[in-house]
């Protein structure tokens, strides 16, 4: 018998440690959910706060300034934050979509600039960057030789070359102006899984693409190919060679409707009447990030809602396991906009929840994603609303 909708979508929540919050170590949280996508400083916190029993902020501080988790260009050619152990293999494994991503681009190219002069610059990186340094201060380094091209030539070199944000301070460890610092040039400590000569691996690219996709599935299996490509901007060509390569490490599910999902030989999947507790994720929230399908969490009415045109990805309400609504916060509190009724329990678990957060935010944020209230400004369908103070 296939697997249902419903036990998709408790698959995911079991996964990504949204049915349960667990007793883990803030990187070892990060590991299990493969990462935590970073564009906006706050969202690693917030996500691990709805996976982390007992998380204190201090501790993914601590993570962040210790080099257990990293920040860095990755996955979508935007910033997540990962294992620390598992960033060698994330850059391995993207390296070559982030580098077409820029060198390629007509504003890299229109500066008269070549992929050799940014290439040419890569084995200089760990000496020019042994310590952090702001973009400015290495667009001026860069400008002694460059001139006017240098802003373009680091624009290229900060998304595709190993480097590592560093924290600098601030509510949530990074505040701008974004600093910088080389990755470590040593091999990931823990590889994961031994993908030796007998797997096929012809390239350490290859090998990268194949302990990604592992571990993107332990985080969001059942899934497809074309998930794991949404999920990463990897090309299908690139994707396929990785399942060609994992043979039957990765077995194929029937998914609703007969569809054709790939996930882990070993993996299960929740039973369909397991229960799915209320949940406030934050923006960009890897499980609205890792489908290129929408149903699985987020109902295809509301997607225009809560993923906006130029990408904005709101912060929103789970409710049994799907997006429900949205949230933000305001003067003392947080504010719950519900795009559908709402049975009373549901209302009161929600506010429970919504009491934790804006007890966390009081502490580190109160005003968190302010520059995104605009999107407020437009109105939603909202069938209710009320604000929650700590």
């Amino acid at each position: 018998m296939g697997i249902t909708a419903r036990q998709l979508t408790l698959a995911t929540l079991d996964r990504q440690l949204l049915l349960r919050r667990e007793p883990l170590d803030v990187a070892e949280a990060v590991r299990r959910i493969c990462a935590a996508q970073a564009q906006a400083a706050a969202s690693p916190y917030l996500a691990l706060w709805n996976r982390v029993s007992g998380f204190a902020p201090d501790d993914l501080d601590a993570a962040f300034a210790q080099g257990r988790v990293v920040k860095a260009s990755l996955m979508r050619i935007t910033l997540h934050a990962v294992h620390g152990a598992d960033y060698a293999d994330c850059h391995a494994a993207m390296r070559a979509s982030l580098r077409g991503a820029r060198v390629y681009d007509r504003r890299f190219t229109s500066a008269g600039l070549t992929a050799a002069d940014a290439d040419g610059l890569l084995a200089e990186l760990p000496g020019l960057l042994a310590g952090p340094r702001t973009g400015a201060q290495m667009e001026e380094e860069l400008g002694r030789r460059f001139g006017a091209g240098a802003q373009r030539l680091w624009w290229a070199l900060r998304t595709y070359a190993p480097l590592h944000h560093v924290p600098t301070g601030g509510p949530w460890a990074f505040r701008l102006p974004n600093t910088y610092r080389a990755a470590p040039a040593a091999p990931s400590a823990d590889p994961g899984p031994d993908l030796g000569p007998e797997d096929g691996a012809d390239t350490a690219e290859d090998a990268a693409v194949q302990r990604l996709l592992l571990a993107y599935l332990r985080a969001f299996g059942p899934a497809t190919a074309r998930d794991f490509a949404r999920f990463t901007l990897l090309t299908s060509p690139v994707v396929r060679r990785a399942l060609d390569r994992l043979g039957e490490r990765v077995v194929p599910v029937a998914g609703p409707d007969s569809g054709a999902l790939l996930d882990l030989a070993d993996a299960t999947v929740p039973e369909p009447d397991t229960p799915a507790p209320p949940r406030l994720l934050p923006m960009w929230d890897s499980v609205l990030m890792a489908y290129a399908g929408h149903g699985r969490i987020v109902p295809e009415e509301y997607r225009p809602l809560i993923v906006r045109r130029n990408g904005d990805t709101l912060p929103t309400l789970l409710v049994d396991g799907q997006v429900a609504g949205v949230w933000r916060a305001v003067d003392g509190g947080v504010e719950l906009t519900a795009f559908r009724p709402l049975r009373a329990a549901r209302w009161r678990a929600l506010t429970e929840e919504a009491e934790r957060l804006s007890a966390l935010l009081a502490d580190r944020e109160p005003a968190v994603y302010s520059r995104y209230r605009h999107w407020w400004d437009k109105g939603f369908p909202a069938d209710r609303t009320t604000v929650v103070t700590p």
